[in-house]
């Protein structure tokens, strides 16, 4: 999985990509035009809880990959362009962040002069949109001149999709908001339309400006108007600084500014939501693990992403709850509890599921 933080210039973006992957990148040479990568470990209090009850010889998270995109920059005309690097490099990505700037800071000045991140959301929607415009009328005026050479029924039948996603666009709407099927949404996976990815919306705002958090907040939910689309505030200068700190000073500072939650927490927490992923564990004394699976997914493909093996020679899974678990504090109290079970492959895999795969 793969998310794409996104923004202009000195938007601190690359500051919350330090934060995400705990790592000073500031004296590493980065592209302009090629996205810095890191392989982030997702948090989770529930496997480290996990892991002080099993005491296993190995504990392994979930994990995610964040791409920092290099930032827009003004051209030597002076004007914001989108080029056809950052484009390729956007596309690559299963989530979009929009990382914005509510922060004044001479010393980083905007690139179109003005801190205004409802502006800045605006610019890259429709940016995005002209895209994906211009790729559906592309792809419709191939597809007619196909059909006529060929008559090619797979054709025939995407056409239609192509032109319900058209009409969207053109309404100004993006495509994460239209009502597809399964089926169309397979149709059009393999085009990379930039308005159909899951979109978060980071503002970065500035530390003293913390009281004001819930008034920006707002505004970008009135643009948006999409409530599927998450919008989550971080303060990138403090909250780089609280990285370093050890984790009792850390929680001790984030309480003193009002802070309840760490901007790595919101961010990959809303990267799952925006995908549509859920995880669930697996216990014991060799290794604790944290896996990702989409929601929905039945107990017999939660063992095909173990193993190919678990997957074809699925037999039943152990299952138990988390907060199950902890009630009880052991698997023994578990089944004594009635809460332990046994189910099989078509059973729907919980958030939060403690597994063991019987397998063949």
């Amino acid at each position: 999985m793969q998310i794409g933080l996104v923004g202009l210039q000195y938007s601190g973006k690359s500051t919350l990509f330090n934060i995400l992957s705990q790592a000073d990148h500031t004296q590493q040479s980065i592209s302009l035009d090629k996205a810095t990568i890191e392989v982030v470990k997702v948090p989770d209090d529930r496997l480290d809880k996990l892991t002080e009850i099993f005491n296993p010889k190995k504990t392994v998270n979930a994990t995610i990959e964040v791409y920092d995109i290099p930032g827009l920059r003004t051209a030597d005309d002076g004007k914001l362009r989108i080029t056809n690097s950052f484009l390729n490099e956007v596309k690559n990505n299963d989530a979009l962040f929009y990382v914005v700037r509510q922060f004044q800071e001479d010393s980083v000045p905007h690139p179109m002069n003005k801190i205004d991140p409802i502006e800045d959301i605006s610019f890259l929607e429709n940016e995005f949109l002209f895209h994906d415009l211009a790729f559906l009328e592309n792809r419709i005026e191939k597809i007619n001149k196909e059909v006529m050479k060929t008559k090619d029924e797979r054709l025939k039948k995407e056409l239609p999709v192509i032109e319900k996603c058209l009409a969207h666009v053109e309404a100004e709407k993006p495509l994460r908001t239209l009502n597809l099927d399964d089926n169309e949404k397979k149709l059009l996976s393999g085009y990379q339309l930039l308005t159909l990815k899951q979109l978060v919306i980071a503002i970065n705002i500035d530390d003293n400006s913390i009281g004001e958090t819930e008034n920006y907040l707002t505004s970008a939910k009135e643009l948006v108007n999409d409530e599927n689309v998450k919008i989550i505030p971080f303060y990138a200068k403090l909250e780089l600084e609280l990285s370093k700190l050890s984790e009792e000073d850390r929680d001790m500072f984030m309480e003193d500014y009002g802070i309840k939650e760490s901007a790595l927490t919101k961010i990959l927490h809303a990267s799952y939501d925006a995908l549509g992923l859920q995880s669930f564990f697996t216990v014991g004394e060799d290794e604790n693990r944290a896996w990702t699976i989409k929601r929905n997914y039945t107990a017999q493909e939660a063992a095909g992403v173990i193993h190919s093996d678990f997957y074809n020679k699925f037999i039943r899974a152990e299952v138990v709850g988390y907060d199950d678990f902890m009630n009880h504090g052991s698997f023994a109290k578990c089944k004594d509890a009635g809460v332990w079970r046994l189910e099989g492959k078509d059973y729907l895999v919980q958030d939060g599921d403690i597994l063991n795969i019987r397998h063949s």
